[in-house]
């Protein structure tokens, strides 16, 4: 079970080393191949993106609004899906989208690329698989997910309005005067924070399993499945670390 901690750690290191190595020299990948990848992580994830934050948010509005309304304060609905959605729901949600969609792809990709022998050709090439295959990768996560964010904080907070405004008869005004009063820069630079660390984590996780896959067919499905699965325990672990570290430093 310790063999492929070191086998990660050194995947992160290759990575730094090769983002370092493209701000010096340029970057070694085909400008095509990252325009793809862009394109599949952006604008055709942003819709599944959204309708699950809608969902979201709708669910915490519902589930405040029945218990808030017991003591007459259903306006602060507005404050709990406006808190919870941009704090932690809407990069935890996203990460989770995500990481079965792109993270999913990448990893069945790369796999794939392993049991065709592609990644030995680059190598035998002298051309570096990290430089080619894993840093547009991570850097269309990293750029992409704080903007999946945003998109997702709004949807939790229409989703929450669309509850509240049926259950509660809050008008409309009122309720985004409330939101934005409890937007403070300090949960939204916590979750936007967030999401470019989920964003890396999740784009490291697929293209580790991808490229450790075993040489078949069986090898490709594994390597999905466990890049889908260390990408979601793994955003789990690192928001409950980011909530720890939170309340201890006061935000």
């Amino acid at each position: 079970m310790l063999t492929p901690v070191p086998q990660a750690i050194t995947l992160l290191g290759d990575t730094l080393l090769a983002v370092w190595r493209g701000i010096r020299r340029g970057w070694q990948f085909r400008p095509q191949d990252f325009a793809r990848i862009l394109a599949d992580a952006s604008a055709r994830a942003l819709l599944i993106v959204l309708v699950v934050n809608v969902l979201v948010g709708a669910i915490i509005a519902f589930v405040g609004a029945v218990q808030l309304l017991k003591f007459g304060a259903g306006i602060f609905v507005a404050d709990l899906v406006a808190i919870a959605i941009s704090r932690e729901m809407a990069a935890v949600i996203t990460a989770v989208v995500m990481c079965g969609r792109t993270g999913a792809a990448f990893a069945a990709e790369l796999a794939t690329m392993q049991a065709n022998e592609e990644v030995d050709a680059l190598t035998v090439l002298g051309l570096n698989a990290v430089d080619y295959l894993v840093l547009p990768r991570v850097l269309t996560l990293l750029l992409m997910m704080p903007l999946l964010y945003l998109f997702g904080c709004v949807g939790g907070l229409l989703g929450g309005f669309a509850v509240s405004s049926s259950l509660l008869d809050l008008a409309p005004i009122a309720y985004f005067d409330r939101s934005v009063a409890a937007l403070t820069y300090t949960h939204l630079g916590l979750g936007f924070f967030k999401s470019m660390a989920f964003g890396l984590l999740v784009s490291l996780a697929a293209c580790f399993h991808g490229l450790h896959a075993p040489r078949n067919a069986a090898g490709v499905g594994g390597a999905t499945t466990h890049a889908v699965v260390t990408g979601i325990v793994g955003v789990i672990a690192l928001d409950a670390v980011f909530a720890v570290c939170a309340d201890a430093l006061g935000l």
